[in-house]
């Protein structure tokens, strides 16, 4: 007959499927029974409504009926109190999490970099070249946070494939992860065709949250897709973020990269610096021949007006596309033949220290 030990030890090969972590390590079992053939779990939810039971139950029923001796598991929920959910909260983040005495961290201290990627107007790509970076970097094996802060046009979560509701433990927000990304956008909190009509001091308030207030884990690389433009969210990232870099995102055409130009121009005046400069929808190709349908060379240009590097240029290929709208980024996939535009610029970024 199985014994409780046993027991235990298959469920520490089970993970809550939000913090990803053991859910012994989380001290989220609280009794195990055990009856003949047959088994009784009792797990402690973070909160009552937790919308994966049904995983975590068929996680567990699965990994337990691996023993030869059971025939039937139960599993059980209960709740965490608010001194098991303070306690959690400290396992899982340490000095990511608020400080006893109340006060806030450093904005951004959870991350060795922090890069915030711009573009002077909208429809240059921006949030998807945002969404397949983070996707290199984590395939090249750093732990990579993701901030939507284009509030209005939020799409980082149907480009990363990204859906649900953030879990919250003691007044901070659990972000959702997608591999080794964690994810946090304004669209986790509304319907995807609800509009977003709000002023500039609740953007500020809505950004700075979303910095402070989530339970980032500690971060290789912290992407922050902006919005297009120069406008308040940028102004509130330079603030909030001091240590931030900004990527450019720029489409060949002058259009394109001397509005883009206007945004680096602006990160130098809030101190912030400029990290390099990436030209999307570059060309398109068909039989070996590029055919450069927004123009020539307005990325490399504006690199060199800059004076700052020119990361590479990236295609204009339907896959991308497709790929966006399913929510599969290229490199995530290893059979994809378009990662490595991606996974070159990601190498190129790890390499420029910042």
């Amino acid at each position: 007959m199985a014994d409780k030990e046993q027991i235990m030890k298959l469920l520490g090969e089970v993970e809550d499927p939000e913090l990803r972590r053991p859910l012994t390590d989380l001290d989220m079992v609280k009794t195990v029974d055990i009856n003949g053939d047959r088994v009784r779990v009792e797990i402690l939810l973070t909160i009552p409504g937790c919308p994966l039971k049904k995983k975590i139950t068929d996680d567990i029923t699965a990994k337990l009926k691996t023993l030869p001796d059971i025939r039937e598991v139960q599993v059980d929920f209960g709740v965490m109190s608010d001194e098991q959910r303070k306690n959690l909260r400290v396992k899982l983040y340490g000095a990511s999490a608020k400080p006893a005495d109340g006060s806030t961290p450093v904005a951004g201290d959870f991350a060795a970099r922090v890069i915030a990627v711009a573009s002077g107007k909208g429809g240059v790509g921006k949030s998807t070249v945002t969404a397949n970076l983070a996707s290199a970097l984590s395939t090249l094996g750093f732990k990579v946070g993701v901030l939507d802060a284009d509030v209005y046009g939020f799409s980082i979560p149907r480009i990363l494939g990204v859906k649900g509701q953030p879990t919250i433990i003691d007044e901070q927000i659990i972000p959702l992860r997608r591999n080794n990304i964690q994810v946090m956008s304004i669209g986790f909190f509304i319907d995807e065709e609800q509009p977003v009509v709000w002023r500039g001091p609740l953007l500020h308030k809505t950004i700075n949250q979303f910095i402070s207030d989530v339970l980032w884990d500690k971060l290789d690389f912290f992407l922050i897709d902006l919005p297009p433009g120069t406008g308040d969210v940028s102004i509130t990232i330079s603030q909030a973020l001091p240590k931030a870099e900004l990527l450019v995102i720029t489409t060949p055409q002058p259009v394109a990269s001397h509005t883009a130009g206007r945004v680096a121009r602006m990160a130098e005046k809030t101190n912030l610096k400029v990290l390099g400069v990436v030209e999307n929808m570059s060309y398109y190709e068909v039989n070996g021949t590029r055919d450069y349908i927004f123009g020539k060379g307005g990325g490399m240009t504006l690199a060199e007006t800059l004076q700052v590097p020119f990361f590479g240029e990236i295609p204009i290929l339907t896959e991308i596309r497709e790929r966006a709208d399913a929510g599969n980024p290229a490199p995530l996939d290893e059979k994809s033949s378009i990662s490595e535009y991606y996974l070159e610029i990601a190498r190129k970024i790890v390499a420029r220290k910042a």
